[in-house]
């Protein structure tokens, strides 16, 4: 088996378990229940969260819920690197995921260009920019999204990314699903499967949003937060760009590689 998924939830949310249990059941999909980290049980300082810099880059003052959704997708990598080598990919899933009928299909179609990828993002929060390269199954198609990509709520990553992530993005600095969006720091390789095959369930609430403003710190903020986001949004569209050219040229030049199927 090329791939096992990984669910994040709340011992509190046992609505929400018993939802996702259902749809992981009728995908199909081998899957581990991954304890959350309740971000309110923390007591700050800790090792794993930088608040300095935290501080300097978001312009906010730490949000609990926040922290524990971060170090709960770190605990799910943990689980798939103890794995040793009898997966190759994790599907990491939050749970208010909602797959589509097509997933585990698009999954084994992504599979075989596994050498074109290192993170494989399933979602987001927002518009789909992605720009499309490779076609997959039905409609589907793997592409480079060339702007930020929000959200966190289904993704696949190889042994390279888990260890990277494992290694650089401790302690935390961001939120998960914008720190992970920055790849191409790393030296990594994202593509996206457009359309989204998996969406946040959108009758589940979110913890973390709430109230968010009053977690903002004076306007000084942007004295550090501005120049740090345009920085990095400069370096995601020429780096991104250029894996878009590399990836259409193997496209064409020849056949990619085949990765190992589910």
């Amino acid at each position: 088996m090329a791939y096992h998924t990984y669910v994040i939830n709340l011992p509190s949310a046992r609505d929400r378990w018993v939802k996702m249990e259902a749809r992981l059941q009728s995908a199909g999909l081998a899957y581990t229940r991954i304890v959350a980290v309740n971000g309110r049980d923390l007591q700050l300082p800790i090792p794993e969260f930088d608040e300095f810099r935290h501080r300097l880059m978001t312009g906010r003052r730490p949000i609990p819920a926040e922290i524990g959704c971060y170090l709960s997708h770190i605990k799910a990598i943990d689980a798939f690197l103890a794995s040793c080598d009898t997966y190759t990919h994790a599907l990491i899933c939050e749970d208010d995921a909602v797959f589509s009928a097509e997933l585990p299909a698009i999954i084994d179609a992504a599979l075989r260009f596994a050498d074109s990828w290192d993170i494989l993002r399933l979602s987001t929060v927002g518009r789909d920019r992605v720009m499309r390269v490779i076609p997959l199954v039905g409609g589907s198609f793997l592409g480079v999204n060339l702007t930020r990509c929000k959200g966190a709520a289904g993704y696949m990553l190889n042994r390279k990314a888990a260890a990277t992530f494992r290694r650089r993005l401790i302690p935390m600095r961001l939120a998960w699903d914008i720190a992970f969006d920055l790849e191409y720091l790393q030296g990594l390789k994202a593509l996206a499967v457009t359309p989204f095959p998996v969406l946040p369930d959108a009758h589940a609430a979110t913890q973390i949003q709430i109230d968010i403003n009053s977690y903002k710190l004076f306007p000084t903020r942007y004295c550090t937060v501005f120049p740090y986001r345009m920085g990095i949004e400069a370096a995601r569209f020429v780096m991104r760009s250029g894996l878009y050219v590399r990836t259409v040229v193997r496209r064409w030049q020849a056949p990619l590689s085949c990765g190992p199927r589910r």
